[in-house]
């Protein structure tokens, strides 16, 4: 067994058994702050939350942050290459981001884009770490399963429509692709119970299927099937594992699917109900019919959704070789559905109520591995000092000291710049960088929850952001 195949191990172990450990855990308590300092609620900028989740590793320089660009050419030195796209300008004059990009250009003006974020390199930079850690603001393992930040959405704020789910994950399988136990290990609501955890839609397309009955069940078929499966949890053998908590939890979420079978409400999933030209303008794919359906949803009342390119190792922006045509396909499949996305909630009058963030676990590089003086092990396959195959012409090494952030609505500023990396390697952030967990804090207070907000659990806090010290970056707010 490898060294990074025993990491993923321990890791699984751990998480594993920090969510055997929750299973038998008492009702999580809000905490409202203490007589010295009560907890303040912030005035919300934003009713729902859409997270564009760039799964596997989107390499800044050749998306939001370009740097010097040269074409393949075999032979040329590895350390020349920073960007293998040429940069465009954009409907700001002092933002510029990449070739490909040219819808999402069009809509800068509506946004705020971060170059400075960066990521701790955790040890060994593995997408299954960074992930839990982005999702959770929590670095595995940790001693109860942490809830994904969708969960915290949907446990403080619940929904804007009682009818529909508050956390809605569009486009990510967790079966049948590889590192599913760790990609479940953060699409979880943890700690909080079932019912606050996310409604899985790894097709958008096939969504409707999710909230009507099976085809051919009458009515009364389809009612018995339901109070049997509530029968079971509360009294058979499904009741026989969790604490009371858990168990109510569950039946609750049951109530709550129960109550969407029944509602016109579901019609919001049915994407095949859209318009065909505004559906052609969507349709680059799953990623772009998930956007799609999460503007649907969001018109709907749904109160966070993340729509994602998924996860699957080695696929997408995943680029450890065939870098840049990887990436060319990447830019197809995102860039009109995101500029389209944008321009539908404008039209409707929803931006400035809905927080749309882009974001990533981690950028990549052609030449270092996580930052300079890590010891992590370099994971890429093209590990020449020369170009010699179009295959190698591509950033494929994972670098945490400096990725990109788009965010549109919620009260961010409109094409604003925010944060810088070096113009040369190592392109590490040099202005404003911003955590995970201040990022965090940031979109928590635009959606009205305290980075402070904490929950015990088993006598102990547990905060919306690390220990509660999420800053919030004010500067990005208009």
């Amino acid at each position: 067994m490898n060294q990074k195949q025993l990491t993923r191990r321990r890791f699984l172990q751990a998480t594993s058994a920090a969510a055997v450990a929750t299973m038998g855990m008492s009702a999580p308590r809000l905490a409202l702050g203490s007589a010295r300092e009560p907890l303040v609620q912030p005035t919300p900028k934003a009713d729902a939350c859409i997270l564009l989740w760039m799964a596997g590793g989107m390499a800044a320089p050749d998306t939001f942050d370009p740097k010097a660009y040269l074409p393949f050419e075999k032979g040329l030195p590895v350390e020349r290459v920073m960007s293998t796209f040429p940069a465009i300008d954009t409907a700001v004059d002092n933002i510029k981001i990449t070739a490909g990009l040219e819808n999402i250009a069009q809509v800068m003006d509506r946004g705020t884009l971060i170059r400075s974020h960066v990521q701790p390199d955790l040890g060994h930079i593995l997408h299954s770490r960074h992930q839990y850690h982005w999702h959770t603001g929590y670095v595995p393992p940790q001693t109860v399963a942490a809830p994904h930040i969708g969960a915290w959405m949907s446990r403080v704020l619940g929904p804007s429509n009682p009818v529909m789910p508050a956390f809605i994950d569009i486009g990510q399988r967790l079966e049948g692709v590889g590192e599913k136990e760790e990609l479940k290990a953060f699409h979880t609501a943890g700690f909080f119970g079932g019912e606050f955890g996310p409604f899985l839609l790894p097709y958008p397309q096939d969504a409707v299927g999710a909230v009507r009955p099976p085809k051919g069940m009458t009515p009364d078929r389809f009612e018995s099937r339901y109070k049997r499966f509530r029968d079971l949890v509360q009294h058979g053998p499904l009741g026989q594992h969790g604490s009371d908590h858990q168990q109510e939890s569950m039946i609750r979420a049951m109530e709550n699917a129960h109550r969407l079978l029944s509602s016109p409400d579901r019609a919001a999933f049915d994407i095949s109900d859209e318009p065909k030209e505004s559906y052609d303008k969507y349709n680059t794919g799953r990623f772009g019919l998930g956007c799609l359906l999460a503007r649907r949803l969001v018109e709907s009342g749904a109160r966070f959704i993340e729509v994602t390119t998924e996860y699957v190792p080695f696929e997408g922006w995943d680029t450890h070789e065939e870098g840049h045509s990887r990436l060319e396909k990447m830019k197809q499949q995102i860039d009109r559905p995101i500029a389209q996305l944008i321009l539908d909630l404008e039209q409707r009058g929803m931006l400035d109520r809905t927080l749309v963030i882009l974001a990533s676990e981690f950028s990549r590089d052609m030449m270092i591995e996580g930052v300079p003086g890590s010891t992590a092990k370099d994971q890429s396959r093209a590990a020449s000092d020369t170009l010699e195959l179009p295959a190698h012409y591509g950033l494929h090494r994972h670098f945490t000291g400096g990725s990109s952030v788009l965010m549109f609505g919620g009260g961010v500023k409109k094409g604003f710049l925010y944060g810088e990396t070096a113009a040369e390697r190592p392109c590490l952030a040099i202005k404003d960088p911003i955590s995970v967990t201040d990022l965090h804090a940031t979109i928590f207070h635009a959606m009205g929850v305290s980075p402070k907000t904490e929950f015990t659990i088993e006598k102990r806090p547990f905060y919306a952001t690390e220990d509660g010290k999420g800053r919030v970056v004010e500067e990005l707010f208009a």
